[in-house]
């Protein structure tokens, strides 16, 4: 099962003071829009993005290329603490979320 990238999605509540924060420890932005109150940032492998006001907990990512055929496979095995599934049916970018056992909030962003 290839889960593509990882990041850490961290639920902050002053966007420009985390930015500056985590800058310092020699991450670089890389995407998003302060505008919209997320951006992301990168110190070489190490991807974490910043969102304010855009969920409560913080949440481990991943970027798999297919996340319907990951979805599939975790039915398959059993698992059905989904929080939010993708549309199995479509194509092209989707998402879905799950919880692992202690409840923390597990994405799978597909973004093509």
């Amino acid at each position: 099962m290839d889960l593509g990238q990882f990041s850490v999605s961290l639920a902050v509540k002053d966007l420009k003071a985390s930015r500056a924060f985590y800058e310092k420890l020699g991450f670089k932005q890389i995407d998003g829009v302060e505008e919209q109150n997320w951006v992301i940032l990168q110190s070489g492998t190490t991807t974490i993005g910043l969102f304010q006001g855009m969920f409560e907990h913080n949440i481990l990512t991943f970027n798999p290329t297919d996340a319907r055929a990951i979805q599939k496979e975790l039915k398959k095995q059993g698992i059905s603490s989904f929080e939010k599934e993708a549309d199995e049916s479509g194509s092209g970018p989707d998402h879905f979320i799950m919880l692992d056992p202690d409840q923390n909030a597990i994405m799978f962003d597909q973004h093509e």
